[in-house]
This record gives structure tokens, sequence and C-alpha cells, in this order.
């Protein structure tokens, strides 16, 4: 290895770093050209393509490499939490089935589902993929304020969609408010506990509180970038002289042409699903009005944004570098110049995911997060795969652990690879984060309904 590689775990955890190669996986990507110390693997790491997920690689911007496989196939998949006037105790469970059934007819769920938003021309297309949220709210679809609440006010600066394939331009055109499966939701959520009541005040948290948390990322759009340049940057190693590890690794030159280029397509990608997010929030709120009454929307607002699968160029222990987060989220402590003035005094809110039957969580980062390249978990993590889920659980166990949680389909078979049992427990996962003084908690959050789609 050219670096070390460090992981972070609690004991609870440790078992689960053996079951899978996600640990081979970090000690490839140490080796890689212009790798900075250390390549991290956070708690709920767990095997992905390339690098694991809940894996951070920083390089050198001048003589590192960018790896499509260490920002993974969704590109930008991410979660926006938006908080409401409303009392979760207050919203009966028929009112949370009709606002799931609502949402649904707005939101289309699922693998290859299609926008149901007949105004996403070519050419508002283009200019989302170019300027990311901002071109949404222009439509109305949202208020300027929104983007003081999104990493990055929801722009990736440098993309071009020359450097984007006909076929990922032709599945992005059709998925622009979809929500896709998965992983992905839209989830229901009662503020049940605040740690720290200066925080939460300030993030617009109180406990009791109705959120509502949405999941997902770029879509097939994102996905056959990836696809596309995995293949292209592999085909590139011998002319740069790039011994890699392993193909999921493919890379090239930061400042190369082929760096170049993926990255501009990355950024079409990245821009396109900070836009999914927020049309999708704006047909949340639509939703919230016509079940609960037409002043709802008014008092829901975007607390924060943030991205799980990206590369950004950022200033890091008093260097240039590029850092690759694929299953982890940036965090930035109070003061430190890449946080929005809305949260410069407290830093941005961190947004940690649970399962769809466990808590989430809002953290805030700490200083001593520099040493992770202020970078913490995206969520709770996989222990077992899909595969394994489906011919393990049963739909005993997985009533049991949804407890009184609405889902929306009768058969749990559709969501058996994501019942709670195949990740990894959130409080342990959380708590490993608290313990090394990377991150402080401000808030949890239990599911009361969710939204998924069908793989």
């Amino acid at each position: 290895m050219k670096v070390d590689a460090v992981v972070y775990l609690n004991p609870s955890l440790l078992p689960s770093l053996y079951e899978d190669r996600s640990l081979e996986q970090l000690v490839h990507a140490a080796q890689l050209p212009g790798v900075i110390e250390p390549v991290i693997g956070m708690p709920d790491i767990h095997e992905g393509f390339g690098l694991p997920i809940g894996g951070v690689m920083a390089v050198s911007a001048g003589d590192g490499v960018i790896s499509a496989g260490a920002v993974g196939m969704d590109i930008n998949c991410g979660v926006r939490l938006i908080r409401t006037g409303l009392e979760a105790a207050g919203v009966e469970k028929q009112v949370l089935r009709r606002l799931m059934q609502k949402v649904e007819e707005y939101v289309p769920t699922g693998i290859g589902k299609k926008s149901r938003h007949d105004s996403i021309t070519r050419q508002v297309f283009e200019r989302v993929a170019n300027g990311g949220a901002q071109e949404f709210i222009t439509l109305g679809h949202g208020s300027k304020e929104d983007l003081d609440c999104i990493e990055e006010q929801g722009v990736l600066r440098g993309a071009d969609l020359g450097c984007v394939s006909r076929e990922a331009f032709n599945r992005g055109l059709q998925q622009l408010g979809t929500l896709g499966g998965g992983n992905h939701f839209i989830e229901f959520q009662e503020v049940t506990d605040t740690f720290d009541r200066n925080l939460a005040d300030a993030f617009g948290l109180f406990k009791g509180q109705l959120t509502v948390m949405i999941h997902t990322g770029s879509r097939g759009f994102g996905h056959q970038i990836c696809t596309d340049y995995s293949k292209s940057l592999l085909a590139v190693a011998e002319k740069y002289k790039i011994r890699m590890p392993s193909k999921g690794l493919a890379c090239a030159p930061v400042d190369s042409r082929e760096g170049r280029n993926y990255y501009s397509a990355m950024a079409c990608a990245v821009n396109f699903a900070f836009a999914n997010r927020q049309l999708i929030m704006h047909d949340v709120i639509r939703a919230f009005e016509e079940i609960t009454g037409r002043g709802a929307g008014r008092d829901m607002k975007l607390v924060y944004d943030v991205a799980h699968n990206i590369a950004k160029v950022e200033m890091q222990k008093g260097e240039k570098l590029l850092v690759h987060r694929k299953g982890a989220t940036r965090a930035l402590p109070a003061g430190h110049p890449g946080n929005p003035p809305l949260y410069m005094g407290t830093g941005h809110p961190v947004l940690i995911p649970g399962s769809m039957g466990t808590a989430s969580y809002v953290l805030v980062g700490q200083t001593k997060a520099g040493e992770s390249f202020y970078s913490v978990n995206h969520g709770a993590g996989r222990v077992l795969s899909r595969k394994a889920a489906l011919k393990t659980i049963t739909k005993e166990q997985f009533d049991r652990s949804m407890g009184e949680v609405l889902y929306n389909t009768r058969n749990y078979r559709e969501l058996a690879d994501e019942a709670p049992a195949a990740y990894k427990n959130i409080e342990d996962v959380v708590e490993t984060l608290v313990t090394l003084g990377f991150a402080r908690k401000v808030a949890r959050l239990r599911p009361l309904a969710v939204i998924k789609g069908k793989d």
C-alpha cells in the first residue's frame, strides 16, 4: 500500500467487517497514485463496486487520480430532510395512509419508472444538468431559501453534457421527479429526542414534530455515466501507466482529458440528483396541502440536503484535494468556510438514515472530523446482501421488526431485502461517531410510515 487504510468501528460492529471484501477494497484504494493518507472505512462499511460503501478516499488534486468506481453507480445518492409545522401525535394513521397514497400519485417509485412532469423538456433537462436545483426553483418548484440548505447550494460547477453519452442523456430525460427502488425511500418521521436544544432550535426541530425524509439520487442517468466511464477509464490505464489493483477502481489522472471528462459528466449527475430531490420535495408538499390543508406547505421547510456518492475538490489539511465519498457524507463543524451562511455558527445538519424500521439521526460535525476529511457515514450499512436477506428473513421476522411502521405494499417479499435485519444497528453506528468525537447528536427521528419502490 502507498498509504494506510483505517476503519472506524466499535466492538459490536467489528465482526461484520470480515463478512465481505470491504477491507480488501480499502487496501486496493490505498494503492492508487496520489492517494492521501489515510483511506477510510466508516462504521457503515460494506462491500461495494470499487471502493467499499462507507469509504472515503482523498487524492492530490495535482497528481492524483479520479475513479468512477470510488464515487459509485448512484452518483449523488443523498438525503433531504423536510420539517413540518405539525405534531406527529396529531396525524392519525388513516391520514398518514392518505398522505402516502397521494405522494405515490405524484412521485413514481421503482426501477425504470418515468417522470410524471410533462414540463421537463430536453431544454429543461439540459439546464438542470448544468444548473442543479436552482433550475427547478426558477420554475416555481421551491424557494430561493432552499438553496442555502443544500450542499454546494444545489449545484456542482464544471458540468458538461458534451461528456455524457446519448444513452445516459435519454435515460435521465425520463426520470426527474422519480424515487427509484432499492434503499431509496420517502419516510414520514417523528422527532422523538432532541439532544442539544440550541442546535435543534437552529435546525428548526422540536420534540414530537412530524418530518419527512427523502433518499434518492441520479437514477439511471448517474448509473449509465458510471458504467460508461468505468469502461473508458479502464481502457486508458496502460496509457497513463496506472497499475490498478481492481477493475472497479478504474481511474485516470485528475488533470488528464479522460479525468476531466469524467468529472464533468459526474457533475451533470450530481446536479440531476439535487434537482430530483428538489422536485420530489415540491410534490411531497403538494400532497400535504391536499390532505392536511392548503396552509400546510407554508410551514414545510428544508432542513438540509446532503450528498453521499460524490467527488469534490476541497482544501483539506493545507492541500487542494479531490475527496471521493462513497456512501459517506460531508460533516463540517461550526465556523468552517464550506458551511452555508445559515449554518455557519453551528455547522450544517448531518443526516444519517437508519433502516426502514429503525431510527434516523440528525448530527452535526465536530472539528475532530478533520481526521476523516470532514466525513462521516451515510447510514447504517448492510450486514446481509439482498440475496441473503430474501433467503433468510421470514414474514414473521419482517413484521416484528417493522412494528407499527406503515409501508406501501402488502407483499413483504418486495421489501424483505430492505428489512431492518439486513442492516447494522444504527445506534451502534452513530455512537461510534460520537465516541470518536467526529459528530454530536442533535435529534433522533423514528419512522412512522415509509414509501419504497419495487426493484
